[in-house]
C-alpha cells in the first residue's frame, strides 16, 4: 500500500491568532494586493477602513471635518473630529479581532463596518500604525508594527486638541511590494464620493477641499459630459435615496452605495431600482415598453441604508441583503415600492421632465426596431454562415452552463490566421475559444448601433458572444484581446475597445474584458530560459544567462510556438483588465482616443512617445544599451 505524501494529523490542525490569520490571507479581508497602480488595490482598501470610522462618526451627528494627510513616503494620516475612541479601548478596538462598538446597534444603525475586523486588518498589514485618542481634553496614544504593540501610553495624558481620533500608518512591503505607492488621483475620487454621499460633510486631502451641498445630484451632474435628455431627477424616501438622468449613449451607467459604502459591483439596491423604474414607467405612460428601451442610456446613482448589511465579500463590493432590518421589511420590496411612489409623484409635479423622459424611451424603442429587420437578416446570415464560419473556433465550457468550470470560459479575439493558429493548437479546447479578425475592424466612434448588425465581423462577434440581444446571455467569463505588440497590434486593440465602450460597455463595467500579456523576449542559454515581459525583466534574464545569452525578439503572436503560446496562455497568464477611469465618462474617452486629431491628443502623443532600444554587447560580453 502507497505511503501517502502528506499525513492529515493533529498537528496538521494549526490556530492562528488575529494577525497571522490577516497576514497569511490578507486577499480575504482587503482583496486585491496589488502596489497602488489600479484603484481596486489593497492599500486604498485600508484608506477606506480608516475613513469609514470617520464617516460612521460623522453619520451619527459628530465631527464635520475629516483630514487625510498623505506624505511622499506613502504613509497614510487621518484625523477626525468625532467623539475619539473611548481612551481605554485603544487596544481592543485596533488590535483585538471581534471587538468594536458596531456591534451595539443602538450606537451605530447605519454603519458600514459591522464585524470590527477593518481597523484591524490596517493594522496587522502596516509596518507602522498609530492610534491617538483625544477626549475631553485628555489624549492617549499606541504604536504598532505588523500589528505588534512596539509603543504603549500607558495612561492618558492632558491635551488641548479637539475631540476625535488620529490614525497614521504605513502598507507594510511585506504584506505588499516593496515599491507599495498612492496614486492621490484615486484618493481624490474616493474623497469625492464621500462628499457626494454625505453633503455637509468636509473632507481635505493634503489641503485639498472636497464638499458637496446636493449629494447624489452633484455625482451625476459630475459624471455627465454631455447635457442630459433632462434635468437630474432626485428622489428621497425612507433609507432610500436616488438621483438619476439619461445620456446618449447605449448600455446602465449605475453608482450604487449601501451606508457611504460604494458597491461597485451592485447588488439587491441595484436590481430593485432597475425593475422599479421599468415598472413606473409603464404605470405612468400607460405602455408595457420593453426594459432596456427604459433603460438604456440611463446613468443613476442609488444610496440605501441597511441595519445589518450583508455584503458578498469583506471588501463590501456587492451587497447581498435581502432586508433592510433583520427579520424586518425585504430590502428590494421597500426600494421598489419608495422609489415608484416618488417617481410618481415627481412625474406628476414635472410635466416636463415627464415628456423628455418619455420621448427617450420612444427614441430608444424607435431605434431597436430600425434594426430588427437589419439584426433578422444578419441572424439569418450568421445562421448560414456557420456552417463554414471559420472565425470562431468555440470551446465545450461556457459561462452560461451550469458546469463548475464555468467561471474559466474565454475567448480570445484575435487578428490574422498565424496568431489564431498558435491560440488554437495550445488552448484548453474545454474553456478557451478563439475567435480571429481578418484584419483593422471599423473604428466604430460615433456609429449607431446599427453597425453591429449591418459590419458582418461585428455581428458574427456579437453573436459568439451572444449579447447582440442581452449582454446577460454573454457566454465567456473572460474577453481577452490578443493582438501584437506592435502599431498595429496596439491599434487593432484600441479599435476592439471602443467597439465595446460604444456599444457594450457594461461589459467592460462588468471586468470581462481584458488584454493578453505576452513576452516581447526570450533570453536562453543551454540550461535556462526566460521569457521577458518588459525591458527590465530582459536585462535581468541576460544577467542570469551570462555571455550565452541568446535573445529573441517576438515582433508577432504567430512567432511564438504553439508548444511555448501555452505557457502564457495557461494557469499562470498575463492579463491586463481594460478598466473605466472613475474621472472620465466613456465620451470623454472616445472623443478624445478615436474622436478628430485634436492638438490635445497630438501633444499627448508626442509626450508620451518611446523610443524602444536595442541590445548589444560588447567584447567582454558586458550589456550594452544603445539609443
Amino acid at each position: 500500500m502507497a505511503t501517502p505524501a502528506h499525513n492529515y494529523t493533529e498537528d496538521s490542525i494549526r490556530s492562528l491568532d488575529w494577525r497571522e490569520h490577516i497576514r497569511l490571507r490578507p486577499g480575504m479581508y482587503i482583496g486585491k494586493l496589488g502596489d497602488g497602480s489600479q484603484p481596486e488595490d489593497g492599500i486604498y482598501v485600508l484608506l477606506k477602513e480608516v475613513i469609514d470610522n470617520c464617516i460612521d462618526e460623522h453619520v451619527m451627528g459628530y465631527g464635520k471635518v475629516i483630514e487625510v494627510t498623505i506624505t511622499e513616503d506613502h504613509q497614510a494620516t487621518v484625523r477626525d473630529y468625532g467623539r475619539g475612541i473611548p481612551l481605554g479601548k485603544l487596544m481592543e478596538c485596533c488590535a483585538q479581532i471581534n471587538t468594536g462598538a458596531k456591534y451595539d446597534s443602538e450606537v451605530f444603525k447605519r454603519s458600514v463596518g459591522l464585524n470590527g475586523v477593518g481597523i484591524k486588518a490596517v493594522n496587522a498589514l502596516s509596518s507602522h500604525f498609530r492610534i491617538q485618542a483625544f477626549r475631553s481634553q485628555q489624549t492617549r496614544a499606541m504604536e504598532f508594527s505588523q500589528g505588534i504593540v512596539k509603543k504603549d501610553m500607558k495612561s492618558p495624558q492632558a491635551s488641548d486638541e479637539a475631540d476625535g481620533t488620529c490614525i497614521s500608518f504605513r502598507p507594510d512591503p511585506e504584506s505588499f511590494t516593496s515599491h507599495v505607492h498612492y496614486k492621490l488621483d484615486y484618493v481624490r475620487e474616493m474623497l469625492r464620493y464621500y462628499a457626494w454621499l454625505n453633503p455637509g460633510l468636509t473632507l481635505k486631502l493634503n489641503g485639498e477641499t472636497f464638499k458637496s451641498k446636493d449629494g447624489l445630484r452633484d455625482l451625476i451632474a459630475a459624471k455627465l459630459t454631455e447635457e442630459p435628455q433632462y434635468p437630474v431627477i432626485h428622489l428621497d424616501g425612507t433609507d432610500v435615496e436616488v438621483a438619476f438622468t439619461h445620456g446618449t449613449g447605449y448600455g446602465e451607467e449605475f453608482y450604487t452605495f449601501v451606508n457611504g459604502q460604494h458597491t461597485t459591483q451592485g447588488g439587491t439596491h441595484m436590481a430593485a431600482f432597475r425593475e422599479a423604474i421599468v415598472q413606473e414607467c409603464r404605470e405612468f405612460f400607460k405602455k408595457q415598453y420593453e426594459p432596456n428601451d427604459v433603460r438604456t442610456g440611463i446613468i443613476a446613482a442609488v444610496s440605501v441604508k441597511v441595519q445589518e448589511p450583508v455584503f458578498e465579500s469583506q471588501t463590501k463590493t456587492k451587497l447581498g441583503s435581502t432586508h433592510m432590518e433583520p427579520n424586518g421589511r425585504s430590502l428590494r420590496t421597500h426600494v421598489i415600492n419608495t422609489v415608484v411612489k416618488e417617481l410618481d409623484n415627481y412625474l406628476h409635479k414635472n410635466p416636463n421632465a415627464a415628456k423628455a423622459l418619455q420621448e427617450k424611451i420612444v427614441a430608444n424603442e424607435k431605434e431597436r426596431k430600425e434594426i430588427s429587420g437589419i439584426q433578422k437578416a444578419a441572424r439569418e446570415s450568421a445562421r448560414k454562415a456557420k456552417v463554414h464560419n471559420k472565425k470562431l473556433r468555440d470551446c465545450r465550457i461556457h459561462l452560461d452552463t451550469k458546469d463548475k468550470r464555468r467561471e474559466e470560459s474565454t475567448i480570445f479575439i484575435t487578428e490574422g490566421d498565424s496568431a489564431s493558429g498558435s491560440i488554437t493548437k495550445s488552448r484548453d479546447v474545454e474553456t478557451q475559444a478563439v475567435f480571429s479578425l481578418r484584419g483593422k475592424p471599423l473604428n466604430c466612434y460615433g456609429l449607431s448601433r446599427k453597425i453591429v448588425y449591418e459590419n458582418e465581423e461585428f455581428y458574427l462577434l456579437a453573436n459568439a458572444l451572444q449579447i447582440d440581444e442581452n449582454i446577460e446571455d454573454l457566454r465567456y467569463q473572460k474577453i481577452i484581446l490578443a493582438t501584437d505588440a506592435d502599431v498595429d497590434g496596439m491599434h487593432i486593440r484600441l479599435l476592439m475597445i471602443t467597439f465595446f465602450l460604444q456599444f457594450f460597455p457594461d461589459i467592460v463595467r462588468a471586468g470581462h474584458l481584458f488584454i493578453l500579456q505576452t513576452p516581447l523576449f526570450r533570453v536562453r542559454n543551454k540550461k535556462e530560459t526566460f521569457y521577458c515581459y518588459s525591458d527590465e525583466e530582459r536585462q535581468r534574464a541576460i544577467h542570469r544567462c551570462g555571455k550565452s545569452a541568446e535573445i529573441t525578439r517576438f515582433k508577432g503572436l504567430g512567432e511564438i510556438s504553439p508548444d511555448e503560446f501555452k505557457h502564457f496562455i495557461g494557469p499562470k497568464i498575463r492579463l491586463e483588465p481594460v478598466m473605466m477611469p472613475e474621472h472620465k465618462s466613456i465620451k470623454e474617452l472616445l472623443t478624445f482616443y478615436m474622436g478628430k486629431n485634436t492638438p490635445d491628443r497630438q501633444m499627448y502623443i508626442v509626450d508620451n512617445l518611446r523610443v524602444e532600444k536595442e541590445l548589444e554587447f560588447n567584447e567582454q560580453g558586458e550589456l550594452a544599451v544603445a539609443a
